[in-house]
């Protein structure tokens, strides 16, 4: 039974969030967080990358080879992270030099790999196009987040716009990359303490519900 366009974006979002639940895509938070202007750049890269590779590799699968499989995945994917890098060099030089290697590693972030593997590789083109979108932006939620507490916190702007006033004394701890997996793991331990919450109660629930229906 082929998943509906609401659950693949659910489980992209939330359910099977990427760094929440995949734990993927953990090495961009270290690389560009400590910027929320460098963050929605990578976001829409990884996002547009995703998207469209997945989207060629399900179109593509009957006709792949087993033993070239992941060679064409990585080969695919990769000529959609080149896009990325030469429409940036070309429209946004400046952007493109703050980011130096981490565009191009893109093809390194494990989300592109394994929706290919997970998803495309089951799945019609639409449906992975879909997936490829909403694991994206899964993953983007959660380096925005990440990316607005360093950026405030370490430098005082929020993209390059200063809102604290002169009182406030930066947190060089916050543009260094330790502390972008202290706030990982903060949102992991949050997001898995209300995930094991809303199982309890739901269990709280079926489990009161049996009495009752035992009895009618």
């Amino acid at each position: 039974m082929k998943p509906s366009n609401a659950k693949i974006i659910k489980d992209g979002l939330w359910t099977n969030n990427p760094i929440f639940v995949q734990v993927l895509g953990i090495c961009s938070t270290l690389a560009v967080t400590n910027n929320v202007r460098n963050t929605l750049i990578m976001i829409a890269g990884v996002t547009f990358a995703t998207a469209f590779g997945s989207f060629t590799l399900s179109g593509i699968k009957g006709l792949l080879p087993r033993k070239v499989r992941m060679i064409i995945q990585v080969l695919v994917l990769s000529f959609y992270v080149i896009l990325v890098d030469i429409v940036l060099r070309a429209y946004a030089p400046a952007i493109s030099k703050q980011l130096g290697p981490y565009v191009g590693l893109i093809i390194t972030n494990c989300i592109l790999m394994g929706r290919a593997e997970a998803f495309a590789a089951a799945n019609p083109p639409w449906a992975s196009f879909i997936d490829g979108i909403a694991n994206g932006l899964g993953y983007g939620v959660v380096l925005l987040a990440i990316a607005v507490v360093r950026e405030f916190l370490g430098f005082g702007t929020l993209l390059g716009f200063r809102l604290a006033g002169d009182w406030f004394t930066p947190w060089t701890i916050m543009i260094m990359a330790p502390s972008a997996f202290f706030l990982v793991a903060m949102a992991l331990w949050g997001s898995n303490s209300y995930n094991a919450r809303a199982e309890a109660r739901r269990k709280a629930a079926v489990a009161k519900a049996a009495p009752d229906r035992a009895a009618k």
